[in-house]
């Protein structure tokens, strides 16, 4: 089915066959399988309201557990997924979401069977009309808010120090703000950066928790505890700090106090806790090879609440399955087995769950794996940063999902709904030149642009369709001889349809001239010196490679020298282009040096692209039709580091890199004996927004077949 969802004519959601596939096979989660009386029955979610302490409440955490009220019992799983704040062409401070935006993802999620939506700061009134809209319509399968709110500034980074009275103050105010705009009693004039307007829906009844905070930095952190040694314990009406908490502890237990008594007085109470990541978590990985990694800790089991908070607290972490380095060298957590095999993630989510036992119950915010072309670091079980398929990356999310479930957490939630442009990535931001236009293209060497549930495609073109070129007639007709090159360009790719006289065969290289001063030796398989990036395929076996020349390798960028013996030696002058996965590193407990890793970001998968189709490949590059090669090529593989500038990218060395503005991109090819020819350039304007449809991606199927499973409530 397609929805139009226009936005001035510029975006179209395409739902296409996924979200048929969830209704048919019924992975809305309201209806399970009950094996024991072998037939399908209705679960209701629908909220029950409880009185605690003289408060309202839908939900409480303790030792025992996490607990959500619904009329069919007490759930003690709460699976969801985390939501942006901005879509394509924007950064989250322009705050572009619309209302129907919101509302139509609502609808995606509640039939995707998804049971929470968790945002990290606060959204415009339309997503709090939005929601309580929602809920309103579907009584028995609302959708449940976890209601974040981040640092409204970097002004604790800046310092050093958490304490430092703007730091603190701004973020009381901002949680003060938070609780009222959740129940409908906000009014804050237009701010750049901050939502605006007047919040006039409650949706308390909704709301089954607070994650308060972002993921704190090691070294802020590390410099709050180091100015503040005598900071005084916390010992507030709803949370108070622990004997032995540090002054990060104990500034994290007054804020729980700001907002449990902001809520307090609307009169209701919640679960409330703060974010929280392996970076600073509580345990000691003694193999982590990066100091930052395990240079200082912050406990939730030191910020408690008290009798009067009935809501409780719980621990939230944001854990994935390839970061940081000690899941893979940890010895502790490598002969962990789970589901039949060795799991060291499974291992640090238990290792998480055995540190808060008896205290409080630990839920696992963020998780997830991106079906990007770029990969950034290997993961756990084939569970890399990216260079996975939509399907593969659903596939793990959803057993990631399962996992979580089974280990007895008390929720997951998938990061993220939909794909962001402007994210960046350790291994790619270097070579995105300017670093303030990254919401207006979608990099696909970028695995941190592609976690989304829904992918936000690039709609229509930038540039083109052109004929750059025709064979003069006057030549004579060459068996395999090229008869035209069209060219056309998006926000993501540059698109090329070689026309040949029969069907082509053998071997293919294309040359691209992105950088006209730069010259040297011909890359495999031409004879064309100016060619900067060249794209080898062999035809007869269906495989490629994209390789760079020398002096314009992207990885000299983010890592220098790299040592010898960990990639291959360059082959006249050029590499495969390759992307850095992680650095050497020399382990803390055995002394063992590992090598340094990298991901074929340049290789050129073959296949069939167009989503809805049997044989969809979201890596695919290239594939022939008859006597026409259909190729795409992510603009980061041809070298450029901002398309909708014309900007390309020239590296110098370690943290250091420029780029020239150029008129566009030559192309030559040559294919078995034929020998090199131009082929003409490659043209496209500048822009300054972007078009874009929405998605749900292939393999989704099995997130909702995910969400059913742990979605069942007693009764």
């Amino acid at each position: 089915m397609t929805y139009d969802a226009p936005r001035g004519g510029h975006r179209w959601v395409w739902l296409s066959i996924t979200l048929a596939l969830v209704l048919a096979t019924s992975i809305s989660g309201l209806v399970v399988w009950r094996a024991h009386e072998g037939k399908s029955v209705v679960v209701s979610w629908a909220v029950q309201v409880h009185k605690i302490g003289g408060l309202r409440a839908i939900a409480t955490s303790s030792a025992a557990g996490y607990s959500l009220y619904t009329v069919r019992g007490v759930v003690h799983f709460l699976p969801g997924v985390d939501l942006g704040a901005t879509t394509p062409g924007h950064q989250p401070g322009e705050l572009a979401i619309t209302a129907n935006d919101y509302s139509q993802w609502l609808t995606e999620m509640g039939l995707l069977g998804i049971r929470a939506v968790r945002i990290y700061t606060i959204h415009p009134p339309a997503f709090y009309d939005a929601l309580a809209a929602y809920d309103r319509a579907h009584p028995d399968a609302p959708i449940y808010l976890i209601q974040g709110v981040y640092l409204p500034n970097d002004i604790y980074l800046q310092k050093g120090n958490l304490y430092d009275p703007v730091a603190t103050s701004t973020f009381s105010q901002e949680l003060r703000n938070a609780s009222a705009a959740v129940h409908g009693t906000l009014s804050r004039p237009f701010q750049h950066g901050f939502s605006s307007g007047r919040w006039t829906t409650d949706v308390s009844q909704w709301t089954a928790g607070w994650i308060i905070g972002v993921e704190w930095d090691p070294f802020a952190v590390a410099s709050t505890d180091r100015l503040n040694p005598d900071a005084p314990a916390v010992a507030g009406r709803y949370f108070h700090s622990t004997p032995g908490s540090s002054p990060t502890e104990r500034w994290l237990a007054a804020r729980m106090n700001d907002i449990a008594s902001d809520v307090a007085a609307t009169g209701w109470t919640v679960p409330i806790a703060f974010a929280n990541w392996p970076t600073v978590d509580p345990l000691r990985h003694p193999n982590e090879p990066n100091p930052r990694e395990d240079m200082v800790g912050v406990d939730a089991n030191h910020v408690l609440p008290t009798a009067s908070w009935g809501g409780g607290t719980y621990a939230s972490y944001h854990c994935y399955p390839y970061y940081p380095d000690f899941l893979q060298y940890q010895p502790s957590l490598q002969n962990f087995v789970f589901d039949g095999h060795a799991d060291s993630y499974a291992a640090y989510l238990r290792a998480l769950q055995s540190h808060h036992k008896g205290v409080m119950p630990v839920m696992i915010t963020e998780f997830g794996v991106p079906s990007s072309i770029g990969s950034a670091h290997p993961g756990t079980l084939g569970r890399s940063q990216g260079d996975l398929s939509e399907q593969q990356a659903m596939r793990d999310d959803a057993q990631m999902l399962r996992e979580i479930h089974d280990l007895g957490m008390a929720g997951a939630f998938i990061f993220e709904w939909t794909d962001e442009w402007y994210k960046k990535t350790w291994n790619t931001q270097l070579h995105e030149v300017p670093a303030d236009r990254l919401e207006l293209w979608h990099d696909e060497f970028s695995d941190e642009q592609y976690f989304g549930i829904v992918a936000t495609d690039p709609l229509g073109t930038q540039g083109g369709p052109e004929i750059i070129y025709r064979r003069p007639s006057a030549t004579p007709t060459a068996a395999e001889g090229i008869r035209t090159i069209t060219a056309w360009t998006d926000e993501s790719w540059i698109h090329l349809d070689l026309s040949f006289a029969r069907p082509p065969a053998g071997s293919l290289t294309i040359g691209l001239d992105t950088l006209p001063q730069v010259t040297g030796a011909p890359p495999p398989g031409s004879a064309d010196r100016n060619a900067d990036y060249a794209l080898v395929f062999d035809l007869i076996h269906k495989q490629g490679q994209a390789w760079v020349r020398e002096q314009l390798d992207p990885d000299q960028i983010d890592y220098a020298p790299i040592p010898a013996g960990s990639r291959p030696a360059p082959a006249d002058g050029w590499r495969p282009l390759q992307l850095a996965m992680d650095r050497p590193w020399q382990l803390p407990l055995t002394g063992r040096q590992t090598t340094m890793k990298f991901d074929n970001a340049g290789l050129l998968p073959y296949g069939d692209w167009s989503p809805g189709t049997a044989a969809y490949d979201s890596l695919a590059l290239w594939h022939v039709n008859g006597t026409t090669l259909t190729l795409r090529i992510p603009w980061a593989m041809a070298g450029i580091s901002d398309p909708s500038s014309h900007q390309a990218l020239i590296p110098k060395g370690l943290f250091q890199q420029t780029s020239v503005t150029i008129s566009g991109i030559g192309t030559t090819v040559a294919a078995n004996s034929i020998p090199t020819q131009p082929t003409g350039i490659v043209h496209w304007d500048d822009w300054q927004s972007v078009r874009y449809r929405e998605r749900i991606k292939a393999g989704t199927a099995a997130i909702g077949s995910a969400f059913a499973a742990v979605s069942r409530t007693p009764g």
